[in-house]
């Protein structure tokens, strides 16, 4: 049999970190995932999916992590059963996770945290704004001046003012 789950979301509150009465570090968490498609109205719809971390890898996911992050999740998924104070049967299906990735850097989570955008309005590719503020790696073209670019696109970092690079074969490493 096969019990696989891999998701790509954002985390829809902090980490719930606590320990058994053995000591042992369990997490809970929702995520937000899109979906595939949109609505008659053309809005793209989430889940929000419970999840569950166990362990050493349920500290380092808490603290790493915090409401909005982008997250990968890797699992198994799980339904059980309690019953209530009311006595009332109670289901529960949730997520295991066994593997986590961060997929977007503490600034990057940080730089939107204190912007105060949610996920839910921004729709593009991982959350990201092209601000023109943010750090994307590659210098802005007024300050190199590189030709310009549109505000949208990172400057081309190997540009030399339409100038050929001299590059002796003493130079490359193989």
């Amino acid at each position: 049999m096969i019990n696989r789950v891999v998701l790509v979301g954002r985390l829809t509150r902090d980490v719930d970190l606590r320990y058994t009465s053995s000591g042992a570090a369990v997490g809970t968490f929702s995520m937000a995932v899109n979906r595939q498609f949109t609505n008659a109205n053309g809005d793209r719809e989430a889940d929000f999916i419970n999840c569950v971390i166990w362990r050493k890898s349920a500290e380092n996911f808490a603290n790493f992590t915090k409401k909005g992050s982008l997250v990968g999740v890797e699992g198994r998924l799980q339904t059980r059963n309690y019953e209530n104070q009311q006595g009332q049967r109670v289901y529960v299906t949730e997520v295991v996770v066994d593997n986590f990735s961060l997929l977007e850097s503490r600034t990057t989570t940080e730089h939107r945290q204190g912007e105060g955008s949610s996920a839910s309005t921004n729709q593009n590719f991982g959350g990201q704004q092209n601000t023109g503020s943010q750090q994307t790696g590659f210098t802005n073209p007024q300050q190199t001046g590189n030709a310009p670019v549109a505000d949208n696109k990172p400057a081309d970092p190997f540009a030399n003012n339409g100038q050929a690079i001299d590059i002796s074969d003493d130079d490359l490493p193989f």
